[in-house]
């Protein structure tokens, strides 16, 4: 049993004992919960246990005592209707007790038992069906119209089977997500701080806000409905998946990243990963104030995008590769024509007028043959590019990136999932020799002549997102790649949850070359 404690300042006690009131009728099962009347209370009950919601004042308090016995190996999460000045890390901030309930347990509504579950499913399968003839025999499939179709059958069922208001409320926001929406997962798509949905199965449904994973109560109805939303998904991205093709990569309207992967090569039922990005990208100012980046470094990255400096970004998944891609091409100079190539578009690059896309396309069953990243870099390099950039390599298109990379698109840039940035260019020589016939002593040439940084981020054990490397390569001597390190992430400590630490600038840049050419060496 997970346990929270809430210490909340005098200005907001009121809310405290709401929110307790709350927690407890909704959560009994899953929570044990502590209300401290002030940090000397807190403190003589420790351990404090998994969560504390806390107020403002009594944050800045409990930092003021250094005390970290206190709060170690805790969850905290800030609590107030009061405040706006919060701090960042792992410190949240909530508007309402629904809202903490659904971070804690990963659903807002009333726990619910087997045969209430059971009897809403039935009461929303037979409504829909319903709600599907009607519309059926109607030419107008508009919002408004699917709305009152709904609205006349959820009278009739009041009518016999009465309801109450938050029940009729909620049933029908469902119904309208199950008819034009993505279900039951709807309202993890409408929330803005959920990064990730993952679906494994009909019943099994988490997501990730905050960079830490729940599992969601809500489940689909059955593995066909689920197979319904991942079949319109790709079809609405141009894609097909089925028997014969049972793994695609597509893309929402917003922009989310969609991967699925059906039976029988997932054994546990349909598996559905959608990666989500903020309405708001995020910007070089963005990534300072979350300490993802310093400023200083940001201004060096700056000056070699400005230059043309060939960049590779590396990282493991959900590192951020994609965001510092955005990033860093928000630095290139808007006279500029830019060629970008992707699986699946995710790139947001704003203020370039002469810029062109590319989006690969799989092969369908009707005979529509795939064209790949590779076909599209060779396709690239004859639309007369200033810059080619090229959102992942993966496979054999790498050949080609590096041959771009060496015949004079200066300041093209690319994304590799690797461990560190010397493993990015480990990684990058094996995909290469997999696909051709390469020797190695001409590859390493390649890769060193036509990649200058290699920019590494990670995600440190606080699930906060950072530039944890910045290396230069050197050439090659004896066969061997040569780099050294110009910016390094270096620890100092914890608080309160939070990784402390910054980038440290090792050595300076040796091949300022293309600055000089650029005229940007003085701003070095």
């Amino acid at each position: 049993m997970k346990e929270i404690g809430v210490l909340i300042c005098d200005e907001d006690r009121d809310f405290a004992q709401r929110l307790i009131v709350f927690l407890r009728r909704q959560a009994a099962d899953d929570f044990n919960i502590r209300y401290f009347r002030d940090y000397e209370e807190m403190a003589a009950q420790r351990p404090l246990g998994d969560h504390l919601l806390i107020g403002m004042e009594q944050y800045e308090k409990l930092l003021g005592k250094k005390d970290d016995s206190v709060y170690a190996g805790s969850v905290h999460i800030l609590c107030s209707e009061r405040s706006d000045a919060y701090p960042k890390g792992s410190i949240y901030k909530y508007q309402s007790a629904r809202e903490i309930l659904k971070e804690l347990t990963g659903c807002a509504e009333p726990a619910a038992t087997p045969e209430r579950d059971a009897l809403s499913n039935d009461r929303k399968i037979r409504l829909k069906e319903e709600i599907l003839k009607k519309l059926s025999r109607q030419h107008d499939e508009s919002e408004e119209e699917v709305y009152r179709v709904i609205d006349f059958c959820l009278l009739k069922e009041n009518q016999q089977h009465p309801m109450r208001m938050e029940e009729q409320t909620l049933l029908r926001r469902e119904l309208f997500h199950a008819i034009r929406g993505f279900d039951v997962i709807q309202d993890l798509m409408d929330d803005p701080e959920i990064t990730e949905i993952m679906i494994n199965g009909p019943s099994k449904i988490f997501f990730e806000k905050g960079g830490r994973l729940y599992e969601s109560k809500r489940t689909f109805e059955s593995e066909e409905r689920l197979l319904d939303i991942i079949r319109r998904i790709a079809a609405d991205a141009n894609r097909s998946v089925n028997l014969a093709s049972p793994i695609v990569d597509a893309r929402l309207a917003d922009g989310s990243r969609v991967n699925a992967v059906l039976n029988p090569v997932a054994l546990n039922g349909p598996i559905l990963t959608i990666r989500r990005f903020g309405d708001s990208p995020i910007t070089a100012g963005t990534m300072v104030e979350y300490g993802s980046v310093t400023e200083e470094c940001l201004h060096f990255l700056e000056l070699l995008v400005r230059a043309g400096y060939n960049i590779l970004i590396s990282g493991g998944t959900g590192a951020g590769k994609t965001t510092a891609l955005n990033v860093l091409s928000s630095f290139i100079p808007k006279d500029e024509r830019i060629i970008t190539i992707e699986d699946s578009a995710e790139l947001k690059l704003h203020g370039i007028a002469n810029l062109v896309r590319f989006e690969a396309r799989m092969e369908t069953p009707d005979g529509v043959r795939a064209i790949t990243i590779r076909e599209l870099i060779k396709t690239a390099l004859r639309c007369r590019p200033d810059r080619v950039i090229v959102g992942e390599v993966r496979s054999e298109e790498a050949i080609d990136m590096l041959q771009a990379l060496n015949i004079g698109e200066d300041g093209s840039m690319s994304t590799i999932h690797a461990n560190s940035a010397r493993d990015a260019l480990y990684r990058l020589e094996t995909i290469v020799m997999l696909s051709s016939d390469i020797p190695l002593k001409a590859l390493r040439r390649q890769i060193a002549s036509g990649i200058d940084i290699i920019l590494h981020l990670g995600r440190l054990r606080d699930k906060s997102r950072r530039v944890l490397e910045i290396l230069e390569v050197d050439g090659m001597e004896d066969n061997e790649i040569l780099t050294h390190p110009l910016y390094v992430f270096e620890e100092t400590g914890e608080e309160m949850g939070r990784v402390l630490g910054s980038l440290v600038k090792k050595e300076d840049l040796h091949h300022s070359r293309k600055l000089i050419r650029a005229g940007l060496d003085h701003e070095l």
